[in-house]
């Protein structure tokens, strides 16, 4: 079988919703990563086999964003493209996804990523005012149009949001993460100190340059956007202690300052087999050496999923937790993280070494587009890989509905 590599790949810098982006849309951020991953990979569009995007809050005016991007960006037509879903692991689906056809030999040249901007989420019609109007329009007269609306009411006016409830408990993320905090005995000082961290070392990789290799800019009116907008170096325990809790007021612990800010942002990745890659004298990051999924019951623990993906992924591999180098953990929370790692040595898979996690930051600091954080985590992992001429890498993501997902990365010398 042949094995799918990783030959690098861009993301757009991640910014704050409602900021920098906010005239964009998920389109325009695909569009720009997937761009910036051809150019910098030096592939050809028309050695391209396939697209495979990941999106969540999916726009109305798209269908399949994945084709948008291909058709928007002058690609060949007869690329086909498709869109998957997996709440915040959609681009590790779009990844593995094109691992497979890859390992399958159905394709040889694959773009995977993610996309999304929170800015401009799709909004909806309530069902009442949404019926009115589709026998208003089917209407033959204009006295039976006005009739069509006779029971809409006042409150039916107001557009409807994306869901941000779990359909089978009713509760939020936010409010599903400290219900784990709880459970795993985390304390508000705990993710303070995470979340910290977190911003010291995504400022430290920026001001190194390490993220800024992966990062490409997005041009807004004439004026280039090249950094990401959320982290902030100026940040302190004391800080974030004074942050109230935004879920549970009177007991809670998790506030803005340790859970991950709506974002908008996209990345991606270019994978293609090894034999291809050879051919077109290309030199891969990186092996995809296993994947798995995992799911657990929401009204547990709805994010610890990853702790199940992990030891799974890894026994696919033929490896153990002791064996990998570097981890890439996606921070929806602190509290969900250090659950996360709390679990796995419970339930005996082992001790992840903090020196090996997240070592530029995450989620927390750096922003998290949902459907693009996967490609995030990927490219991270292969790039800091390659630095540390580490052998093996696992990227992890919990995602809602209690999924998760991890992928083992491989140096491409092993």
């Amino acid at each position: 079988m042949p094995r799918a590599v990783i030959l690098g790949g861009a993301r757009t810098p991640f910014v704050k919703a409602g900021t920098s982006f906010a005239e964009l849309d998920v389109l325009d951020l695909a569009r720009s990563a997937t761009a910036e991953a051809l150019a910098r990979t030096e592939v050809d569009p028309r050695d391209v086999d396939e697209v495979v995007f990941g999106n969540v809050a999916r726009p109305v005016a798209y269908h399949n964003l994945a084709r948008e991007v291909v058709l928007s960006l002058s690609m060949p037509a007869r690329i086909p493209a498709y869109t998957v879903s997996l709440a915040c692991a959609s681009a590790c689906l779009a990844i593995t996804s094109a691992a497979d056809h890859v390992m399958t030999r159905n394709a040889e040249v694959v773009v995977a990523g993610g996309s999304e901007s929170l800015t401009n989420v799709p909004l909806t019609l309530t069902p009442r005012l949404a019926r009115s109007l589709i026998a208003a329009s089917q209407a033959k007269s204009l006295p039976a149009k006005a009739r069509s609306f006779a029971e809409v009411r006042a409150s039916d006016i107001a557009p409807v949001a994306p869901g941000i409830r779990e359909t089978s408990t009713g509760l939020t993320m936010g409010e599903s993460a400290e219900r784990m905090a709880a459970i795993n005995g985390i304390e508000r000082e705990e993710q303070d100190a995470w979340a910290l961290r977190s911003h010291q070392l995504a400022a430290a990789g920026w001001e190194d340059g390490r993220l800024a290799a992966e990062v490409g800019p997005v041009y807004v009116d004439s004026t280039a956007v090249i950094t990401d907008g959320h982290i902030r170096r100026d940040s302190t325990r004391e800080k974030l202690a004074t942050l109230p809790p935004v879920f549970d007021r009177a007991h809670g612990t998790i506030t803005a300052g340790n859970a991950s800010p709506l974002t908008d942002g996209a990345a991606a990745v270019v994978i293609a087999s090894e034999q291809r890659a050879r051919q077109l004298g290309l030199a891969p990051l990186a092996v995809i050496r296993s994947y798995a999924y995992a799911a657990v019951d929401p009204a547990d623990q709805l994010l610890i999923a990853p702790a199940y993906a992990i030891p799974l992924a890894l026994q696919r591999a033929g490896l153990t937790l002791d064996d990998i180098d570097v981890f890439e953990m996606h921070e929806a929370f602190a509290a969900q993280v250090l659950s996360t790692i709390r679990v796995m040595e419970q339930n005996g898979a082992g001790t992840i070494p903090l020196a090996k996690l997240n070592v530029m930051g995450g989620s927390i600091a750096l922003g998290h587009p949902f459907g693009a954080t996967g490609a995030r985590l990927v490219l991270t992992l292969a790039h800091e890989m390659k630095r540390r001429g580490a052998r093996y890498g696992v990227a992890s993501a919990c995602a809602a509905g209690g999924n998760g997902a991890a992928i083992v990365l491989e140096s491409i010398a092993a």
